[in-house]
């Protein structure tokens, strides 16, 4: 978990990707290498995000995830594809066993501050507050760093890039989930012009301070 962690904060913007045609994968990761991006999930949300998790694992300096793991099933679904850490949007008890189970790092989704002290009481380093904006974004992280002062976060969820560097700045966040770098819309139009463009930005965001 520490070599991640550390690939999180040196690279704080993680894109994630719904991808409906796994032949986008290839061609997307290089895309994301080449503008600085060093991490990303791919949700299973679609039939194409197995194939597109092996597709783009095979690219040389991204380290890719699986989202959107709701089941044991999809634990060795993302991990069989060659997914290097895993994502949850939340983390009932009986997915823990899986995911710590799994080998690899893995980001929780937790909601409240009783899902925080359960996940880091599993032995969870990093959480994934989702969905943040919805659930309060940076007052709420600011909040629940008072009795949590040891709990750090990766929210996802209606972060836009305008957003981020508000999020950054907190010591409990290690690194933000944007959708926006490559949403469906731009992927269905092949606009790898503006997915670039969007890369470079969230590359250019500074690391989240050290907690």
């Amino acid at each position: 978990m520490t070599d991640f962690l550390n690939l999180l904060t040196a690279s704080p913007v993680v894109p994630v990707l719904v991808i409906d045609r796994a032949e986008d994968a290839g061609r997307l990761g290089e895309v994301l290498v080449e503008a600085g991006i060093r991490t990303a999930e791919i949700t299973l949300r679609t039939p194409a995000a197995v194939e597109a998790i092996r597709r783009m694992a095979e690219i040389p300096g991204l380290t890719v995830g699986a989202g959107t793991i709701l089941s044991p099933a999809d634990v060795d679904r993302a991990l069989g594809a060659g997914a290097r850490f895993l994502v949850s949007p939340g983390t009932p008890a009986r997915l823990v066993p899986a995911l710590l189970g799994s080998g690899v790092p893995v980001l929780p989704g937790v909601a409240t501050p009783s899902e925080c002290i359960d996940r880091l009481s599993d032995g969870f380093e990093v959480l994934k507050l989702f969905p943040a904006e919805q659930y309060g974004g940076v007052g709420t992280l600011q909040a629940i760093a008072g009795p949590l002062p040891h709990a750090r976060f990766c929210p996802t969820g209606g972060i836009s890039k305008d957003k981020v560097p508000s999020y950054l700045a907190l010591k409990n966040v290690v690194a933000v989930g944007g959708t926006w770098i490559a949403p469906p819309a731009l992927l269905k139009a092949g606009d790898w012009d503006a997915i670039a463009a969007n890369a470079r930005a969230a590359a250019a965001f500074s690391p989240a301070p050290q907690a």
